[in-house]
Parts: structure tokens; C-alpha cells; sequence
């Protein structure tokens, strides 16, 4: 093949790879519920339990830390270690009426997935967590947390409520992390460099959701 059509056919299949990426990328966006944009002031509660506290590394390198670096807004850092989703849902509403968030970024489920409580009762709890920030006037983004096992990946049930209820889902971030040893500070505990790229994925999530 003569030198010139090599190089024109380079050139089209890069330019057909690129706008595959384009188009891939705006198809994310258009499959991830839209958010209300959030004001300067904005605090944002981080809810959940120790992935969420930040076991495993200081507290300054918890992802809520890193979140309220990155964006700017104050976010208030909620996490109790070894708390289960009914117990969750019981503390919730007290921190809605104390702190009156702007947005509840969701990380709940770990341990119940690791006591192997139904995941219809774990189902039941975020779902009832999720009504009650929407009932307080606050958004919501969920993150979704891995069951234990060799593959580590999300139930199927985070999903199905981020669909129900058309909320902003990071299913990703954590089986990533989760799954690379040089970020984690045990078997279920990022370290502070996995801290702060689940705080990067946070924070990605709400660009592309409209927050």
C-alpha cells in the first residue's frame, strides 16, 4: 500500500476511534440522572459506615476530606464504622435535621453484605434511607459497595434502586480499589491513595450528573 494511504487511513481510523469515545462518553451522561446544580455554600453530607469514617488511613485522607478538597463545598463526614443498614437508617434522620444537607452522598451495605443479611432487608434499608433525604429536600448519589468473593462487584440491588429512584450511581470506584492491593489498607479498607480516587470518582460523578 503506497505511503499517502497509509497514512489517510491512519488518519480515519484514529479520527472514527475518537469520535467512538465522544459518543460513548455522551451516552454515559445522558444515562446518568441529572442532579440540580449546588450553590457555593453547599454542604454535602457523606453517610455510611467505616469506608465512609475512613478506616484504614488518617482521617484528613478520608474520601470526604479529599471530596470537600476537590469541589469546595463543606462536607460533613458521617461514618460509623461496623454500622449496618437498619441501624443506618435509624441515625439518618437526626443528621438531616441537624445538618440540613444540600446532598447525601450514600455509601451504606458493607456490612450487612458481610454478616450475609438478606439483601432484601439491605435493599428495604438505602431504599427507605433514600425516601427520607428526598422527604428532608436534599439530593442523593449512592455509592455501591462489592460483596466478598474472589470477583469482587456490586449486588445487583444497588442498581435496581439507583433505577427506581433515578439517582446518580457509582458502581466502579470501589470494586476497582478494592480489587488493587497497593490501595488498600486491609482486605475491605481502601488506604489514603484509594481514599482520594473514590473521592475523585465522587466528585466526577456529580460533575457529570449536573451538581
Amino acid at each position: 500500500m503506497p505511503h499517502r494511504n497509509r497514512k489517510t487511513l491512519g488518519t480515519i481510523l484514529l479520527l472514527t476511534t475518537v469520535l467512538c469515545i465522544m459518543a460513548a462518553n455522551t451516552a454515559c451522561r445522558d444515562r446518568t440522572p441529572r442532579l440540580q446544580p449546588l450553590p457555593a455554600d453547599a454542604l454535602i453530607l457523606a453517610f455510611g459506615d467505616s469506608l465512609t469514617a475512613g478506616n484504614g488511613a488518617p482521617r484528613q485522607a478520608s474520601y470526604p476530606s479529599r471530596l470537600q478538597e476537590l469541589t469546595g463545598w463543606r462536607t460533613v463526614n458521617a461514618g460509623v464504622p461496623g454500622e449496618i443498614s437498619a441501624e443506618g437508617a435509624k441515625r439518618l434522620p437526626g443528621l438531616l435535621r441537624r445538618h440540613r444537607p444540600d446532598l447525601v452522598v450514600l455509601c451504606h451495605g458493607g456490612n450487612d453484605l458481610l454478616r450475609r443479611i438478606a439483601k432484601q432487608t439491605t435493599s428495604g434499608h438505602l431504599a427507605a434511607m433514600i425516601d427520607m433525604i428526598r422527604r428532608s429536600g436534599a439530593q442523593v448519589v449512592m455509592l455501591a459497595v462489592p460483596q466478598p468473593g474472589i470477583r469482587l462487584r456490586p449486588p445487583d440491588f444497588y442498581r435496581n434502586i439507583a433505577e427506581r429512584y433515578r439517582i446518580p450511581l457509582e458502581e466502579e470506584a470501589l470494586p476497582a480499589i478494592l480489587s488493587d492491593n497497593t490501595l488498600k489498607s486491609d482486605p475491605i479498607h481502601p488506604n489514603a491513595e484509594g481514599y482520594r480516587r473514590l473521592a475523585e470518582a465522587v466528585a466526577t460523578l456529580l460533575a457529570t450528573s449536573g451538581a
